[in-house]
């Protein structure tokens, strides 16, 4: 969305906008924006000064959308409960200690409250039935209100970095729950230490790096092309850095991401780790991997405001029976591998998968991954199975994109991806189970 200036909107320029990004150090809601009343859907005050906003909010009547990330509000404020049409709520990165419960909105799907201070939700967010998409991570919760036992329709859930003792029995019986984050609190602390401390991977010494171009930056950290070298100075072999940032992100912390790269260890269908960097001046973390070839590109762009929680794929991608097929061979075979080592993926998606258009898929970004026992059969199981749906998910996309396959095939298929997206989370199939129904198709 286009960034707009306050003076375009007090010259009346923006008349008839849908949407609106103001970011120009507003200390105040500017009243102008009343004037868009019978239009504005998408409003976008992220990166101001705002602590507040107008009780009379809710004339905005078709207001869909509201960021306000990165300003200094200490309170959701109350009013949002009052915008009929309000959908989706972002107050990342504020200094939110209180979220009351006139707060939400009737008709809430998608509420961002990453990076602030809550330590409790009301009991009313039970209430909300259409929430699909909950980020919660980086906040200082100690419990979820059992209240949202009762959203059926969550799918994605991240509360990661709080302060957990535990997850309640509810949450993984969850019907629509498909991609969930926990890392980083206290009920999980020794596992990830240990992950962290006895990674299965050499150390590399910073020193024996020589970084080049940047190939991508996400929330947690920045990739290189990197060259290392060898013990006389001359280059040896390229590979690829990562070198991870601080800060809490939308699904946790960027050293237990790195922890899960560290724990998967290697299998065909995951980006190889080849080490740990250490050495570094600034004593930044970082793991070395593989430097992936460029035929490699993303099968799908991540979820759009719009789908919410489902990737964005090109009109014109379409893939014949057996690429499709060995895409979910290859992704099931790693999310086995994973949950084998204790680990589950979660953001199991399209949009971290990468492929080189001839079936071989490379599942990547371990940003929301969490750490569980594997030796705990009932628990493992449960995750597994949450997983399972989003796998369910993606071969649901894979097999929208198939032409040509014939009435009995694609009832195989169709019945194996009804299985994965069963809302009796019990009665879904293993990553073991897929694996053989997608050998037999």
């Amino acid at each position: 969305m286009k960034t707009s200036t306050l003076e375009q909107l007090r010259a009346g320029q923006l008349a008839g906008a849908r949407q609106l990004k103001l970011a120009c150090g507003l200390t105040e809601f500017p009243r102008e924006i009343f004037d868009l009343t019978d239009t504005l859907e998408v409003l976008d005050l992220s990166g101001n000064a705002l602590s507040a906003l107008p009780d009379d909010l809710p004339r905005l009547r078709k207001l869909r959308i509201l960021f306000a990330s990165n300003n200094p509000f200490t309170e959701l404020p109350a009013m949002l409960g009052d915008c009929a049409s309000l959908s989706m709520v972002g107050f990342k990165a504020n200094q939110i200690r209180h979220v009351p419960a006139s707060a939400l909105p009737p008709q809430l799907r998608w509420l961002i409250l990453t990076d602030n201070a809550i330590d409790t939700l009301p009991e009313e967010i039970g209430e909300r039935a259409n929430l699909q998409k909950l980020m919660l991570a980086g906040n200082r919760l100690r419990t979820l209100p059992e209240t949202m036992a009762g959203l059926r329709r969550l799918e994605l859930l991240r509360i990661s970095a709080n302060r957990l003792d535990a997850l309640p029995d509810w949450l993984l019986r969850l019907p629509q729950l498909a991609w969930l984050a926990y890392a980083g609190n206290p009920f999980n602390a020794t596992r990830e230490r240990t992950a962290l401390t006895n990674a299965p991977v050499p150390d590399i010494d910073w020193h024996t790096l020589a970084l080049g171009q940047t190939l991508g930056e996400g929330a947690s950290g920045v990739i290189h092309r990197a060259t290392r070298l060898l013990q006389d100075g001359h280059p040896s072999s390229a590979v690829a850095v990562k070198l991870f940032k601080g800060a809490v992100t939308s699904d946790g912390l960027p050293d237990l991401e790195m922890a899960a790269c560290l724990q998967a260890g290697q299998h065909s269908n995951l980006i190889p780790v080849l080490g740990k960097i250490t050495g570094h001046p600034l004593d930044e973390h970082g793991l070395v991997m593989a430097l992936i070839d460029p035929a490699f590109g993303n099968l799908a762009g991540p979820p759009s405001l719009e789908s919410c929680t489902r990737d964005v794929y090109a009109n014109d991608v379409l893939f014949s029976r057996p690429i499709a097929l060995q895409i979910a061979r290859g992704i099931a075979s790693a999310a086995r591998h994973l949950h084998q080592r204790g680990i589950m993926h979660g953001d199991l998606y399209a949009h971290n998968i990468l492929h080189d258009g001839l079936g071989h898929a490379l599942l990547g970004d371990f940003g929301a991954a969490s750490f569980h026992e594997a030796g705990d059969p009932v628990h493992a199981q449960a995750f597994e199975r949450i997983e399972v749906r989003a796998f369910g998910c993606l071969l649901e996309e894979l097999a929208q994109r198939v032409a040509e396959v014939s009435a009995d095939r694609a009832a195989g298929f169709d019945s194996l991806i009804a299985d994965c997206l069963s809302e009796h989370v019990e009665t879904r199939p293993t990553f073991d189970d897929i694996l053989n129904r997608l050998n037999a198709l």
